[in-house]
This record gives structure tokens, sequence and C-alpha cells, in this order.
């Protein structure tokens, strides 16, 4: 374990863990532009060499490096299986071996040189139309593999199909994102997705549901999530059927022609009637809901950007939480929880030469139980790394790094505050860890296939809860994952 000291600061870490649900299967780096400008006036650097080896398979030539062996190989067979589902649907084969790229977490995958410019964190693959490549990281829950390996597997199809037409491949920027991006959710989730149907929900409670065109033109509509809804509502009569000849008809013909000729309707029409679709499936559901401002008071407000992932302090008297207040930055702010007035800034990655980011997708950090200190994740020398601070005192007390571990998740401070849980990931698999502080010594809870994410620890100290795909739906053998589920885990087993 490799481990430097520094001062003593514990921070309000935040709940990281929403903005992953959000942004994990961002293709076309379609991450928030505000929080992406943390990385502004960076240059890319990579920390490490590595030794890349191949896996060839039916259709792909699989680029992977020892410490993911396990995890690549049935990764190998999710693209497979997705390959045959696509091919059913779109009834056209890709050119050649298509060249996949894996790396075995995020941070690695920053470090990439198959693509030009930085890589947020909120991007969880890149297809790139020239070569028709593949890159991306794994994310150590295998249900979110196949759902990024479906989604980003639709792309190389799309840039095959352009190379294919008459237009070629600069037809990909005359498409709306949202038509891309929902085509690919759509044909990796399906019809159904329950975030889906959160975002059409609250479009319907505050009577904010989108045009075609609002959607096309607009960032503040989400173009995987509407774009998901729209390709839903296409299918909806016809099924599948419709998807390759609407996609040629685009490519031939052009954006707004292209649909005028395929669905008969001009785009207004066409919005017109998917408005009044949403608003007649959701309107039932809506019954007893109540917006936000109707039940709740705003805290933190005023700043602008972005204000997310808050952490109420064990006394209850302080939130930390990360903003772009400061525009270019993405920093740890530290505000009282009932005004929400900011008392201070808690870290700045813009200043702080111990780390090289904050870490927002994905992960967590924890309050001691004292209050004193905060531990939250990091980015630090291509991996991640937990700060330890203490808030009183605005000082870092220790930053952890772990061989055993290439990427830290989410955790949490035991209620005796000798010990971290920690969600990580180490060749590309997630497990539970537990730090601990007093001995230095860090030891694996878990040891399966099965992902272990955000983990909590009971008052008493005994026990653990956390997220997982583990139970008896779960078949790794035909890669059937079944959903999340809460699970618990007896610390005296």
């Amino acid at each position: 374990m490799k481990k430097k000291y520094c001062s003593i600061v514990s921070k309000n870490m935040i709940s990281w863990k929403i903005m992953s649900i959000c942004l994990l299967s961002a293709v076309y780096l379609m991450s928030v532009s505000s929080v992406c400008a943390q990385y502004f006036g960076r240059n890319k650097v990579q920390y490490e060499t590595f030794d890349f080896k191949v896996l060839k398979t039916e259709h792909f030539k699989v680029h992977y490096y020892p410490d993911e062996e396990k995890a690549v190989q049935d990764a190998a067979r999710m693209f497979e299986r997705w390959y045959y589902r696509h091919y059913n649907i779109l009834n056209t084969p890709l050119t050649g071996h298509i060249p996949v790229i894996l790396y075995a977490n995020h941070a690695d995958f920053q470090q990439t040189n198959t693509i030009s410019g930085l890589v947020p964190q909120g991007t969880g693959g890149v297809t790139e139309g020239l070569m028709n490549r593949i890159i991306l990281p794994l994310t150590g829950a295998y249900t979110e593999n196949d759902h990024v390996i479906g989604h980003e597997l639709v792309h190389a199809f799309h840039y095959d199909l352009m190379k294919k037409s008459a237009v070629g491949i600069r037809a990909s920027r005359q498409i709306p994102t949202w038509f891309i991006e929902g085509m690919a959710e759509y044909m990796s989730l399906g019809r159904h997705d329950t975030h889906t149907a959160m975002w059409l929900r609250d479009a319907v409670l505050h009577e904010d549901v989108p045009t075609i065109e609002q959607i096309s033109t607009e960032a503040k509509y989400f173009p995987y999530r509407y774009g998901h809804a729209l390709w839903s509502y296409f299918t909806a009569r016809r099924g599948n059927s419709v998807i390759l000849p609407f996609y040629k008809s685009v490519l031939d013909s052009g954006w707004v022609q292209g649909v005028k000729l395929f669905t008969g309707f001009s785009l207004d029409s066409l919005s017109h009637n998917w408005q009044r679709a949403v608003r007649a499936v959701y309107r039932p559901h809506l019954s007893g809901r109540q917006k936000p401002d109707q039940f709740s008071n705003p805290v933190i407000t005023g700043y602008g950007g972005t204000n997310l992932s808050p952490v109420i302090s064990p006394d209850g008297e302080k939130i930390a939480f990360l903003s772009t207040k400061d525009i270019f930055t993405l920093d740890l702010f530290l505000a009282d929880a009932h005004t929400g007035e900011i008392i201070k800034k808690l870290a700045s990655s813009n200043t702080d030469s111990h780390f090289d980011a904050l870490r927002f997708m994905q992960s967590s950090g924890a309050w001691s139980p004292d209050g004193n200190k905060f531990a939250f994740v990091v980015y630090r020398k291509g991996d991640n790394g937990i700060v330890i601070m203490n808030v009183p005192e605005d000082d870092i007390q220790q930053v952890l790094s772990f061989e055993q571990l290439n990427s830290v998740m989410s955790l949490d401070w035991s209620p005796d505050g000798n010990s971290l849980v920690i969600s990580g990931i180490s060749g590309g698999i997630c497990d539970l860890f537990l730090y601990n502080i007093q001995n230095d010594s860090l030891s694996k809870l878990t040891n399966d296939r099965y992902a272990e994410l955000q983990p909590d620890w009971s008052p008493d100290g005994k026990t653990i809860v956390f997220c997982t795909d583990r139970g008896p739906e779960t078949n790794f053998q035909e890669l059937d994952y079944g959903n999340m589920r809460l699970g618990f885990m007896d610390l005296k087993t």
C-alpha cells in the first residue's frame, strides 16, 4: 500500500452517486459542460504504459492488458451477444473485425491515446468513426458493462452504415444527437427504462414536454433520455422493423426531409403527436405527486452552474457539496445546512497539489463519526486515491493510495471511526474492501464477479448494506444479470 501523509482535514464528502446514473453511458463526450469545465486548460497525462494483448473473437479484436483478463473474457462474450442482437435488427454485417480497446477502470481510460483531447469523467465509452474503434472502461458492474457495450456497438453499426451510404461519415454532423444516441439507448435498453420514465414524468409534472426541435437544439433536454423516449414512440406500433429504414431515410435525404419522407409527418406534426402521447401515458401516474418546491425549501441556491452531491454532517449543521460556482473548476465546498451560506472551500483540484481532480462519478465520500474528518475520492497519478481531511483545521491529513485497487468508488466510515469500507475495482471487477486506519491495512471482504456498490455501515457497526446484482436471477453462464438489489454483510462472517 502506498500512502502519503500531509495534514489533517475532514470534508463532508458528497454522495457522488446520483450523477453516475445520469451520465454513465455518455458516448460523444456529452458530460454536462459546466461539470467538465474542471478540465479547462489541462493536458492529457499518461501515467502508465499498458501492455496490451489481443483476444480475437468471431467479430472483434479485443485489446486488453493482463490485469483485466478475467473480466475481459466476459466482456468479449457480451460483445458477441450484442452483435447478433443488433445484426438481427439492422440486417447489415459489420465490415471486418471491429477493434475494441478495453481499460480496467475509468482512470486508465482517461489516459487513452486512441482519441485526442481530454476524456471527462462522464464519458462511459467512445466509438470513433474513422477506424470504427470502440474504446471503453470496465465499470466493475456487469449490468453497466453490458449496457455500455450494447450502446457503443450500435454506434459501430451507425458508422458502418454511413460509410456504405452516398453521404459517407460526414452524415454524422447532420443528424441530431438525440436521434443517434436515442437509437443506441433504445437498442441497448429496450422500450422501457425507469430512468427515461423518470424524465418524462418530470416533464409532464412541470408542463415542459419538449418538441423535437427543442430536443435537437436546447441543451437542457438531455438527448439520451429524450432520444430513447422518441425511439420507443417510433417503434411502438411497427416494432423494430422501422429502425433501419428510418435511419437510412435520414442518411439519404437529410434530417428534416428524411423524417417527413419516412413518417409522412412534418416535424411539427410529429412533435405534437409525441407530446400528446407522453402526456396521456404519464399524467395518470402523477396523482398525488408534488413538485419539489411544494414540500421542500431550497438551501444551496444562487450560485449558478452545477451544485450536486450534498452530504450532511453528523450533527446536521453543515453540508459538503460539489459546485462549479467558481466557473472553471469543480470544487468541494462547505455550507451551513440551514441557510446555505458558504462557509469555505474545502478542496480544489485547481490549487491542491495532492490530487489531480475530484471524482464525482460513481463515487461518494463520508464524514467521520465525530464530524471532524472527511474522506473523499480523487484522481491522483493515473489512479484513484482517498483524501482524508480535517474540516475544522482546513488541512489534508492523509492521501491514501492502494496497490490492490486501481479504482475507488464509494466509501463509508465505520461508527467507531477506525475503518473505512470501500467499494473498489481491481482487474475490472468490483468488490468491497476494509481499510483499517489504525493498522494501515487493506483487506478484501468480497471476492466474486458480482458488483458491490455504495456500502453503508449499520449504526452498531456489525453489518454493511450495499447495492449488488447478486441473486437468483443472476446467471453469469448466460450473462443474464437481473436487477440491482440490496445486500447485507455480517462482518463476523
